[in-house]
């Protein structure tokens, strides 16, 4: 039996999103393969784990201007070598787990597993046949450290093999996929039983609003935002969504109340149906988060954008609006005037919706799993 070990890394909740796809569609449908996903830092070393993904919450949280210097400069000079060094060390104990598991194939969904098998398999160490995913709209150069031992790179547009190509990576290597997302954005719900589980309003649009999320940024920006929507969209209702973050759910509490909006809002805290909910959205409001805006592409959904980290999520935002699919709200920007132009548009919402379904193929994890596969005559 084949084996396929899928690594990735806790740093933002897509690069487990895009492993758990693989994960699920490689068990549907190749049970000859067996199919291992790990989390390549807390195997090396739990405190390490520990650290450093809570030093990137609290950096993208607390000080994201930084955090964003710290992406760019990663690219380059001092913390470029840093980082290469630091994934050189941590690789010499993530070569006993590859060691042990023998995969014929590893899948990586971080720039810090795709650096350090590239470097074992460099070093003569292991030889297993590495695909690296890249789960944003942008590429990073650590990303790209190694791509001579890479054999495939997963990209989610043109303009990222482009990117790829003028690295120096072979074309071969690069394929235009999508990032991988979960099947269930791809099922036909019953939309009568979402609106009367939700107490929805079938005969009014829907906006899906999230403002909580990992990091819940920019709290009385979001609420100033939503406020505008409450004031300028009353012939919409609105799902909005804030996560574990109580607090935002507070004020989104008082913001109804103070608008008199409570037939039109419905307030939720965690749920595990957003597949559902976006299959009877018009719009949805985010901030750019690979997972969130792949999952909106493909359920055919406009963005308006806020609270984008600096560095990875702010390139998603230009890449959105620069294709037309959303509409960044910059922090300099008055929320009242974009709102009330966005609605004011006779067919703004059906043109950015129309320019999604140019930007989300159906098919990025069954065409991830079948190329790879191929190599292995499966």
């Amino acid at each position: 039996m084949k084996k396929i070990l899928i690594l990735y890394a806790s740093y933002g909740g897509g690069h487990l999103s895009a492993a758990k796809s693989i994960q699920s569609y490689l068990e549907k449908y190749h049970q000859d393969v067996q199919v291992e996903i790990i989390d390549c830092i807390k195997y090396i070393s739990k405190a390490i784990d520990k650290l450093t993904t809570s030093a990137y919450r609290e950096m993208a949280k607390k000080i994201p201007y930084l955090w964003g210097r710290v992406y760019f400069d990663s690219q380059k000079g001092v913390l470029k070598h840093v980082s290469s060094r630091a994934n050189k060390f941590m690789a010499i104990k993530l070569k006993n787990l590859i060691k042990e598991k023998e995969p014929d194939i590893v899948v990586s969904t971080h720039p810090f597993s795709s650096q350090m098998i590239s470097y074992l398999k460099r070093k003569g160490k292991i030889n297993p046949i590495l695909a690296t995913i890249l789960t944003d709209f942008a590429s990073h150069e650590q990303w790209l450290i190694g791509h001579e031992y890479t054999d495939f790179f997963f990209v989610s547009n043109d303009n990222m093999k482009k990117e790829l190509l003028d690295y120096g990576v072979a074309e071969n290597k690069i394929h235009v996929t999508g990032i991988p997302t979960s099947s269930r954005f791809f099922e036909k719900f019953d939309k009568t039983s979402i609106y009367n589980d939700f107490g929805l309003n079938p005969d009014k649009k829907t906006i899906l609003f999230f403002g909580g999320g990992e990091f819940g940024l920019g709290k009385q920006r979001t609420i100033q935002i939503f406020k505008s929507l409450l004031s300028y969209v009353k012939d919409y209702q609105i799902v909005a969504i804030a996560g574990k973050n109580e607090k935002m759910k507070e004020n989104f509490e008082k913001a109804v109340v103070e608008l008199n909006a409570q037939d039109r809002v419905k307030l939720l805290g965690f749920t595990d149906k957003v597949p559902e909910l976006m299959s009877i959205s018009s719009l949805v409001v985010t901030k750019p988060g690979g997972l969130t805006t792949t999952e909106s592409l493909i359920s055919h959904l406009p963005m308006i954008i806020i609270n984008p980290i600096p560095g990875q999520e702010e390139q998603n935002a230009e890449f959105l609006e620069n294709h037309k699919v959303g509409i960044w709200i910059r922090k300099t920007d008055n929320p009242d005037d974009v709102i009330s132009q966005i609605f004011s548009s006779n067919n703004l919402i059906e043109q950015m919706r129309d320019n999604t379904k140019l930007l989300a193929p159906k098919d990025s994890t069954k065409n991830i799993c079948e190329t790879i596969l191929k190599t292995l005559s499966i």
